[in-house]
Parts: C-alpha cells; sequence; structure tokens
C-alpha cells in the first residue's frame, strides 16, 4: 500500500495466484504509474480497477486504454456499479448491491454504500475479515455528501458496521490524523479516541500508514458512527430529539467547515 497526495492506493498480492486487485487507486496517471512501479504491478496477470471519481479528471476507457499505457501497466478490467454504467464509459464489468463473484479464489461481497456519490459502491472479503470502502467511511471520518443525503449516509454505514468487529477496514484516503483534530474537538472525554489519537499521531511522524483500522474501533471513535453521544450531541448543539441521520448531517456540515 502506497500513498500520494493522499489518496490510497490499495491492492492484493494473491502468493500463490499471479494475480491482483487495485481498488481505488489515485486517478492521475502518473500516480498510479508511480505505484505501480514499485513492483506489485510485476505480480499481476489480471488487474481490475474501479473509480467513481475516474470521469472527473480522466475518462476511464482513455485511461485504461492500451495505447496509453505500457504493458507492465496495462489494466485489463475496469468493474464499477450498475448505477453509474451510464456516466462512466468504458466499464468492462457492472456490479449491483448483493452480487458476489470470485477472484483468485477470493469471493467478494458487493455492497451499495451510496452517500458520498450515489453510485459508491464497496467490496467485502469475508474470506480475508476486510473490506474496502473508498470514500464512504474513513477513519474517524466518513466522506463527503457530494451527490448523496445524510439519510443514505446512515444506512450505508449501518451496512458496513453490521459486518464482524475484527473486520479489517481499507479507505481510499489517508485523512486520520486530520479526522483526529476535528473528532477529538467534539468528544474529547471518549478515553478510546484520545487514545487512537496518540497512536495515529505516532504513526504518521514517522511516515507510516494509519489502514486498516478495524470496526471495532471506528464503533468507539468515530463522531458518524457515534451520533448518538451525548457528548457530542453537546459540543455541536444538536437537539436531543434529533434522529440518527440529523445529527449525521450536523457532524458533516461541522467537519465541512473544521
Amino acid at each position: 500500500m502506497k500513498s500520494f497526495n493522499k489518496f490510497m492506493t490499495l491492492s492484493f498480492v494473491m502468493k500463490k495466484v499471479r494475480s491482483g486487485l487495485c481498488v481505488w487507486p489515485g486517478m492521475r496517471q502518473l500516480c498510479l504509474r508511480k505505484g505501480l512501479l514499485y513492483g506489485f504491478m510485476r505480480l499481476f496477470s489480471s488487474p481490475l480497477k474501479t473509480l467513481r471519481g475516474a470521469s472527473r479528471s480522466l475518462r476511464v476507457d482513455q485511461f485504461c486504454s492500451v495505447v496509453n499505457m505500457s504493458s507492465t501497466l496495462q489494466i485489463e478490467l475496469v468493474i464499477g456499479s450498475g448505477i453509474d454504467k451510464e456516466r462512466i464509459p468504458g466499464i468492462d464489468i457492472i456490479l449491483n448491491d448483493g452480487d458476489k463473484w470470485m477472484f483468485a479464489g477470493h469471493e467478494v461481497h458487493v455492497m451499495e454504500t451510496p452517500g458520498h456519490t450515489r453510485g459508491h459502491i464497496s467490496f467485502y472479503f469475508p474470506g480475508s475479515g476486510a473490506i474496502f470502502t473508498g470514500d464512504t467511511l474513513f477513519s474517524l471520518s466518513c466522506g463527503k455528501l457530494f451527490e448523496g443525503t445524510p439519510e443514505q449516509m446512515l444506512s450505508s454505514l449501518k451496512k458496513i458496521m453490521a459486518l464482524p468487529d475484527d473486520t479489517n477496514m481499507y479507505c481510499g484516503h489517508e485523512y486520520t490524523l486530520s479526522n483526529a483534530k476535528f473528532a477529538l474537538s467534539i468528544e474529547p472525554e471518549n478515553e478510546a479516541l484520545q487514545s487512537y489519537a496518540a497512536h495515529v499521531a505516532h504513526l504518521r511522524n514517522k511516515s507510516l500508514p494509519t489502514i486498516p483500522t478495524t470496526l471495532k474501533l471506528e464503533k468507539a471513535c468515530n463522531p458518524f458512527l457515534r451520533t448518538s453521544s451525548r457528548e457530542i450531541r453537546q459540543s455541536l448543539n444538536i437537539p436531543p430529539a434529533a434522529n440518527d441521520a440529523e445529527a449525521l448531517g450536523v457532524i458533516r456540515q461541522a467537519k465541512d467547515n473544521f
């Protein structure tokens, strides 16, 4: 795993099968080239790539074109949400909520997790106990509501939190240090958060990644998963009668303005 400009390039390298999976790479070709040249692409025979944000900077079909990439960096298959099939040209495999597929001997469960974007999907590997949450769930935060609503984001987060507590969570950005500062500002008495924030600062001071984290840790520390916290509600003047979605919306707005 290598980070460039806070984008996380996450990859699985299968020990017994010469194949790989690249999830949510940074979308500029130079960024991807730098990351892949560190060595893991040399092991890949059928890498996959997916990202809704691709259309923001470069068309997927251009980005993955054999013409635009050397053979050692070629991405052979692009997978994406069925919701986005009309607005992201070049998707080879359409995935929908509840789909299951096999990759290099690993079962992958597709989870629609809208909120950041309406077509956002996450990938759960039950055999490995790992989930790739992209821009839906970050460590100590969630994605901005670019296309979704607080209700959609809350539903997506609940879907993720229904997985086993020991599930390792891989997100799309290394934002944990800045997220910790915000989380502490609205829930300073949370001892689990205090401890985790100190650990995060230690890791980042050594230029080490904070990802993966676990869902159990996120439940104890992430303010977007703690919308019923009395301390958070008091810090942000959220009325006791406000439901969890309304509270999440207030927390998200406060984070946007932090």
